[in-house]
C-alpha cells in the first residue's frame, strides 16, 4: 500500500522563557517537511512570527506565560489570572489536535506540558485517535541527576512516559551523556528511547556570511567575537563581565565584538549595555533574525551554553567559550563540562567568572582555535536523519 502523500505532524513547544524551545522545534519542523510532511506548531513564544517559517510549516500561537520560578508561571501580557490563561492554552491545544488529526504529536522537553496542559490532548490521542504516535523529545541534559529524579518522581513523569508516549527521542549522544542511566529511567520506558544524536543547524553560504560582515562594517582583517545570551532574560551578568573584560584591558588590534543581548533583556539594562558598547567601539543588537549568519561571520563565539546555541556554533565549527548559568538548573554547566572534556569548547565556571578570565580565554581562542574547529568536523550531528527515518518507519508500519 502506498504511503499517504503528506504526513501530518503536530509539535508542541511551551516557550515560557528564552528562545531555545522554538528554535529547536523549528529546526526539526524544517527537516520533517521533507518526510514529506506538513507541520503545525503549538507555541507560546511571543517571537515565533519573527522567524522565517518555511512552506508546509505553520504555527498556532497560544497565550504566552512567563516563568517566575521553576514552579510559578504568570501570563505574559493578558490581564487574567494564571489559571484562566492556562485553561485557554489547554483548550486551544486540545481543539487544534482534534481539528488537525495528526499522525504524530511531538512534545518538546516537558512530558506533561506547562502545568499538565497537554495531558488532556495525550489522553484524547490514546482513546480517540490511536493511529497518532505520541513522541516526547528531550534535549541531551535536563538538569543534575538528583534534581531531575526528584522532579520527575514528584510529578509522575516516569508514569507519564510509560503510559502516554509511544517513543522518546533524546537529542543527544549516549557516549556524551546518558539520561537513561543518570535519571534512573526504568527499563519499561528505556525501551522506548532512541538517541538521535545532536540537531545540526543551517550553515550559511559564503555569500550570506559576506553580506553579514558587510552589514556589520567588518573588513577582511577584522576578527569578530560574537557574544550571545539567547533570549537574554538572565544573560546580563555574563554580558556585564564580558564588557568589563574589554573595559579594563586594551581591545586586541583588529578585534571587533558584536553583543546580541536577547529580546528579553530589560530596557534599562539594554540602555546600559548600549552606552558601554559605544564607548569601546562594540556593536550591540537586541535580536537578529539570522543568527546563523552572525555565527558564520564570527571568529570566536561566547555564549551561555544552551542546547540550541551550542548546536548552532558547532555546526559552523567555530571556536567558542561557554559561560554557563547554574540557576535555576545546572543543565548548561553539565553540558559545558561534557563538551570541554571532549575538546569541543572552553568554559568558565560561574565561580571563576572574572573580567580577567574572560579576556584571557577570548584572546586564547582568537589565536588558537583551529584544533577546536577541526574537532567539530566529527561532532555527532545525526538527529535530523534519525528523526526522518523514525517517522518514515512508523508510517510504513501504520499502513501495513
Amino acid at each position: 500500500m502506498a504511503l499517504p502523500p503528506i504526513t501530518k505532524i503536530l509539535m508542541y513547544s511551551h516557550d515560557t522563557f528564552g528562545l531555545g524551545h522554538i528554535r529547536r522545534t523549528l529546526a526539526i519542523a524544517r527537516s520533517l517537511r521533507k518526510a514529506p510532511g506538513t507541520v503545525l506548531i503549538l507555541t507560546g513564544s511571543p517571537l515565533v512570527g519573527r522567524f522565517n517559517i518555511p512552506r508546509r510549516v505553520d504555527f498556532v500561537r497560544i497565550p504566552g506565560m512567563i516563568k517566575v520560578t521553576n514552579e510559578q508561571y504568570l501570563p505574559l501580557s493578558m490581564k487574567l489570572e494564571a489559571t484562566q490563561v492556562l485553561e485557554i492554552r489547554k483548550s486551544i491545544i486540545l481543539s487544534t489536535a482534534q481539528a488537525f488529526g495528526p499522525d504524530f504529536f511531538v512534545v518538546d522537553k516537558a512530558p506533561l506540558g506547562l502545568k499538565r496542559e497537554v495531558v488532556d490532548t495525550l489522553l484524547w490521542i490514546k482513546e480517540s485517535h490511536p493511529q497518532c504516535r505520541s513522541i516526547l523529545g528531550l534535549r541531551d541534559i535536563m538538569d543534575s541527576a538528583s534534581s531531575t529524579i526528584e522532579d520527575w518522581e514528584s510529578k509522575g513523569i516516569y508514569e507519564a512516559m510509560e503510559s502516554l508516549y509511544d517513543e522518546i527521542w533524546v537529542y543527544g549522544h549516549r557516549d556524551f551523556y546518558d539520561p537513561v542511566k543518570e535519571y534512573g529511567i526504568p527499563d519499561t520506558v528505556a525501551r522506548k528511547v532512541t538517541f538521535t544524536g545532536y540537531i545540526p543547524r543551517h550553515v550559511p553560504t559564503e555569500a550570506d556570511v559576506a553580506a553579514v560582515r558587510k552589514e556589520l562594517d567588518l573588513a577582511g582583517h577584522h576578527k569578530m567575537v560574537l557574544m550571545t545570551t539567547g533570549g537574554g532574560g538572565d544573560g546580563y551578568p555574563v554580558v556585564n563581565t564580558f564588557l568589563k573584560a574589554f573595559e579594563t584591558h586594551t581591545v586586541p588590534d583588529g578585534m571587533r565584538a558584536v553583543i546580541v543581548t536577547g529580546p528579553f533583556l530589560s530596557a534599562g539594562l539594554y540602555k546600559d549595555v548600549k552606552r558601554r558598547c559605544e564607548a569601546i567601539g562594540f556593536t550591540v543588537l537586541r535580536f537578529h533574525r539570522f543568527m546563523e549568519g552572525l555565527i558564520g561571520a564570527a571568529d570566536v563565539v561566547v555564549s551561555m551554553g544552551g542546547y540550541n546555541t551550542v548546536c548552532e556554533i558547532i555546526s559552523q565549527r567555530k571556536p567558542f567559550l561557554i559561560i554557563p548559568r547554574t540557576v535555576p538548573r545546572e543543565e548548561q554547566l553539565i553540558r559545558a563540562q561534557v563538551l570541554c572534556s571532549k575538546g569541543y569548547c572552553e568554559y568558565l565556571h560561574p565561580d571563576q567568572l572574572t573580567p580577567e578570565a574572560v579576556f584571557q580565554k577570548v584572546v586564547h581562542l582568537l589565536n588558537n582555535g583551529r584544533e577546536m574547529s577541526r574537532r567539530a568536523e566529527h561532532f555527532p550531528f545525526t538527529a535530523l536523519d534519525v528523526i526522518r527515518q523514525r517517522v518514515l518507519q512508523n508510517r510504513k508500519e501504520a499502513v501495513r
